[in-house]
């Protein structure tokens, strides 16, 4: 059987990954490729535990080191459990956030540098790369704006504080957009880099061009 394919999505916060990764899925639903949707941090058992560890406002005074070990030992097992089997059984598995989100947070907003981003990544994930990366990068004005009034409202819905970033101060948002448009320019054969400030339409439309040639390389080279 053929290997799956793994798709990511990245960006900020407030980027809308997941208003995306939501609709790209039912896109494959419609076309009967049944997706294996997940997220990082969290989607298992583990993921969840670990989940507000790294993302509520009162985990406080954690090291850049810790931040980034927990952040590794959530895609551990997200790929044992989620990631690997599906691809094993030749599905398509949809990712929101991938290494690329701890290289550019760890490594670039926490200033730990990609260098040991990417040995961790090779050691813990066995180097396992997505097949394409769809990067959403609006301004980082309009990231920071619709972030910080999304996590208000998901504290006064759900009572669940995942503010925890966006505290930062805008400087470390700089640093991090500005990796992850280094990791665009260097990872460009894999990373589809959906700039400015689109509607939400047009970011959808370019999401499923990308997606679509994908899938027609795929069946192309498993003929």
């Amino acid at each position: 059987m053929p290997r799956g394919l793994f798709i990511t999505l990245e960006g900020l916060d407030g980027s809308g990954k997941t208003t995306q990764i939501k609709r790209l899925a039912a896109w494959m639903e419609k076309r009967n490729l049944h997706p294996a949707v997940t997220r990082q941090p969290g989607g298992t058992a583990t993921g969840d535990r670990i989940r507000p560890l790294l993302l509520d406002s009162r985990s406080t005074g954690l090291a850049p080191m810790t931040e980034m070990a927990l952040m590794f030992a959530d895609r551990a097992q997200t790929i044992a459990e989620v990631i690997q089997p599906a691809l094993d059984a030749g599905k398509i598995v949809l990712c929101d956030r991938f290494t690329d989100s701890t290289e550019a947070y760890q490594g670039g907003g926490r200033a730990l540098g990609s260098e040991v981003v990417l040995e961790l990544h090779r050691l813990i994930c066995g180097g396992l790369q997505p097949d394409l990366t769809l990067l959403l990068l609006p301004s980082l004005e309009s990231c920071l704006h619709r972030a910080r009034s999304r996590n208000e409202r998901h504290t006064e819905q759900t009572g669940q504080d995942e503010g925890r970033f966006e505290q930062e101060q805008d400087a470390f948002y700089r640093r991090v957009w500005e990796k992850y448009r280094a990791i665009a320019a260097r990872e460009a054969d894999r990373v589809v880099l959906i700039g400015g400030n689109l509607g939400i339409d047009e970011v959808y439309e370019q999401i499923v061009e990308a997606v679509a040639e994908l899938l027609v390389t795929a069946k192309h080279t498993t003929v």
